[in-house]
């Protein structure tokens, strides 16, 4: 079994049910990021023109911008669901680590940028839902009870 597995294993046996109201809140925030997203692409867009580091083109800021929009609404509303938890944890977590590394750094790292603290957060909080996985109160889980008691009945 490898690390990934065994991690993942340990992480469905020790999840305490206060975690599950943990991972429903992240994923309401990463969804409320995206809506945000989508509601200000012009914000956006100047932003990045006119702060980032990177060169970029306006279509590749607009594909940036809507990607990135895309993936927070739809991983946060599965994140809040428990659904493919796992797998929309980890979709996320490159998106936040680009922002906390390349949108905060450029409002630099002092203690009063909310922003970087809410993306280190984010993230940190990501890595523990990647870790415990979804609880018993979610998608997964049910879905997991439904299988196994279609299983079950088909052995009787």
């Amino acid at each position: 079994m490898n690390t990934v597995r065994r991690i993942e294993h340990w992480g469905d046996l020790h999840h305490p049910r206060w975690l599950d109201y943990v991972r429903i809140i992240l994923g309401l925030i990463i969804l409320a990021k995206g809506i945000i997203f989508i509601s200000s692409t012009a914000v956006q867009q100047d932003w990045i023109f006119s702060k980032s580091s990177i060169e970029f083109s306006g279509l590749m800021a607009v594909v940036l911008i809507h990607v990135v929009a895309f993936a927070h609404v739809i991983g946060g509303l599965m994140i809040t669901m428990g659904l493919l938890t796992r797998l929309s944890v980890v979709i996320q977590m490159p998106i936040v680590l680009g922002a906390i590394v390349f949108v905060n750094a450029t409002h630099g790292l002092s203690f009063l940028n909310s922003e970087l603290w809410l993306s280190i957060l984010v993230f940190m909080l990501l890595v523990v839902v990647w870790i415990v996985g979804s609880g018993p109160f979610s998608a997964d889980a049910w879905i997991r009870e439904s299988n196994d008691h279609q299983k079950h009945l088909h052995e009787s």
